[in-house]
């Protein structure tokens, strides 16, 4: 279970993934000891699942982004997530509800890496039908929130 304690830890992760748990202590006014404790069992519990930078993929000359929405052959639903989520340039793979299966998100040097893509899954024998949207301007990505009581 998650009190308070932890909220103030992970938030001020959040803000700062790089911390130690001695700047997080100075930030919470929780005891040193205290926080690296919480931290490794915030890891330990699945809370906090890795430490890991946030890149500008645009700044690494991947100039296209493109949400692909999918319907699947019910049967092949599986194999499609798993082959999408193996893919390394898939930033994002979920199962939805609605008059699709599958949205996926990609991140692509040129539009040409894109079509190559777009043609792999028209051509998936799981794949009944496709649809790519290419991302104009990117408002918001990979935020997260800090946490608070309202949402224990």
């Amino acid at each position: 279970m998650v009190d308070d304690i932890d909220r103030q830890v992970v938030n001020a992760l959040l803000r700062d993934g790089r911390a130690s748990a001695r700047d997080v202590a100075a930030e919470t006014g929780v005891a040193a000891t205290t926080v690296s404790r919480r931290m490794d069992q915030l890891v330990e519990s699945g809370v906090i699942e890795e430490y890991t930078p946030r890149l500008d993929y645009q700044e690494l000359g991947y100039e296209v982004t493109a949400v692909f929405q999918l319907s699947v052959d019910g049967s092949g639903l599986v194999d499609v997530t798993e082959r999408l989520r193996d893919l390394k340039n898939m930033v994002a793979v979920y199962e939805v509800t609605g008059s699709h299966d599958i949205v996926a998100v990609g991140k692509f040097r040129d539009t040409n890496e894109m079509n190559a893509r777009i043609k792999d899954l028209l051509t998936d024998p799981d794949v009944e039908s496709a649809s790519t949207s290419v991302v104009l301007n990117t408002v918001r990505e990979h935020e997260q929130f800090p946490v608070d009581d309202t949402d224990a």
